[in-house]
C-alpha cells in the first residue's frame, strides 16, 4: 500500500495503514507533500515521525488505538488538519507548542487516554466545534477551554471532574455537554447556553442538592373546595343554596352519594378517590353500628381529623 502511495507523489491524497502492526511511522511521508487523508489507526506506534511536518496539506490524522504517549509538538506544522482522532493511547500530556499550529482543527478525540490535565494552549483551537476527552483522569478543566468560542459538542464523560469553570456560560454554540460519571457536586448556571442535549447521571449532584417535591396535598382543587362549602352549607339548611342546586340536577344527584365521616361529622364525596384515606380504627374510637366499614378499617374525611390537626373547614380530605 505504502509503497503504491509513493509512487503516485504529490497526487497521493490518502494512505491507510491500519492494523498493520506498525511500530514506527514511515519516514518516507516527506515524500508525499499532497496527502489529505492519513490512517494509521489499530498499530504500535509510540512516537510521532518528523517527517510528519511536512504534511501542511493533512485534513485527517488517524492515530487511534497506539502506544502514543503525549500529543507531540510536531502537530502544530499540520496547519490544514482538521480531524485529529489520538483515541485508545496512553497519552498523559500536550508537548509545548502542540497546539499551536492547529486553526483550523474542528475535531479532537482523545478518548481511552490517560490525561490528568489540558493545558491553557488549549484556547489556541479557535475552529474546534467537537471536543471528546471520555474515559482519562481528568480532575479539572482550564476555564481557557471555555473561550472556544465555535465549540459545539464537549464529552467529558468517566473522568474524576469535581466542578464545571463558571466561564462555561462563554459557550455561546455549545450544544451538546456529556459529564457522565465524575465527581460533580455543584453545576454551574446554563441559562445563557443553547443546550439541547445535558448529561449529568453517574454525579454526586442530587445528594448534595436534593430536588423538593411539590407536597399535592397541601392544594386544594376548585371543585374540592366548591363541594366542600356547598355541603356544609347544605348540612345547615342555607336557603340561598338549597334553593340554587334545585336548579342544577346534576350536582343535586353528586350531592346524594355524600358521605359522613366518622370522626369530625362532615360530609364528603367517595367519588374523587384521592380525597379519602383508610387508617386502621383506634380502640377508643366510638363507631356506630350504622356505619359502614370496611373490615378493620374506616372511612375518614380529611388528614386533617387523622393527625388532628385542627377543624377541617369544609369537611372532606385534601388531596
Amino acid at each position: 500500500m505504502l509503497v503504491r502511495a509513493l509512487k503516485g507523489g504529490k497526487n497521493t491524497k490518502i494512505v491507510t495503514l491500519s492494523g498493520k502492526k506498525i511500530t514506527k511511522m514511515p519516514s518516507s511521508l516527506d515524500k508525499l507533500p499532497g496527502l489529505k487523508t492519513l490512517n494509521l489507526q489499530n498499530n504500535q506506534i509510540s512516537k510521532v515521525c518528523s517527517e510528519i511536518s511536512t504534511l501542511t496539506q493533512l485534513t485527517v490524522l488517524n492515530l487511534g488505538n497506539n502506544l502514543l504517549e503525549e500529543i507531540p509538538e510536531e502537530m502544530k506544522y499540520l496547519t490544514s488538519l482538521k480531524k485529529l482522532h489520538l483515541f485508545g493511547n496512553k497519552i498523559c500530556k500536550f508537548a509545548s507548542g502542540a497546539c499551536d499550529g492547529l486553526q483550523n482543527l474542528i475535531l479532537l478525540n482523545l478518548n481511552n487516554n490517560e490525561l490528568a490535565w489540558i493545558p491553557q494552549e488549549i484556547s489556541r483551537l479557535k475552529n474546534l466545534k467537537y471536543l471528546s476527552i471520555n474515559h482519562n483522569q481528568l480532575a479539572s478543566i482550564p476555564k481557557e477551554l471555555c473561550f472556544l468560542k465555535n465549540l459545539f459538542e464537549l464529552h467529558l464523560n468517566y473522568n474524576q471532574l469535581i466542578c464545571i469553570p463558571e466561564e462555561i456560560k462563554f459557550l455561546k454554540e455549545l450544544q451538546k455537554l456529556l459529564l457522565v460519571r465524575n465527581n460533580i457536586e455543584v453545576l454551574p448556571k446554563f441559562q445563557n447556553l443553547k443546550l439541547r442535549e445535558f448529561y449529568c447521571e453517574g454525579n454526586p449532584l442530587f445528594l448534595k442538592e436534593p430536588v423538593t417535591a411539590v407536597q399535592q396535598d397541601d392544594v386544594w382543587s376548585l371543585q374540592e373546595i366548591t363541594s366542600r362549602f356547598i355541603m356544609n352549607e347544605l348540612s345547615e339548611k342555607n336557603p340561598f343554596v338549597m334553593q340554587a342546586i334545585t336548579w342544577h340536577p346534576l350536582v343535586k344527584n353528586i350531592m346524594s352519594q355524600r358521605r359522613k365521616c366518622a370522626i369530625c361529622g362532615k360530609y364528603f364525596l367517595t367519588i374523587w378517590l384521592e380525597c379519602v384515606e383508610f387508617v386502621p380504627p383506634s380502640k377508643k374510637w366510638k363507631i356506630s353500628r350504622n356505619l359502614q366499614l370496611v373490615p378493620l378499617q374506616i372511612l375518614i374525611c380529611s388528614y386533617t381529623c387523622f393527625n388532628q390537626r385542627g377543624p377541617n373547614l369544609f369537611g372532606i380530605a385534601q388531596v
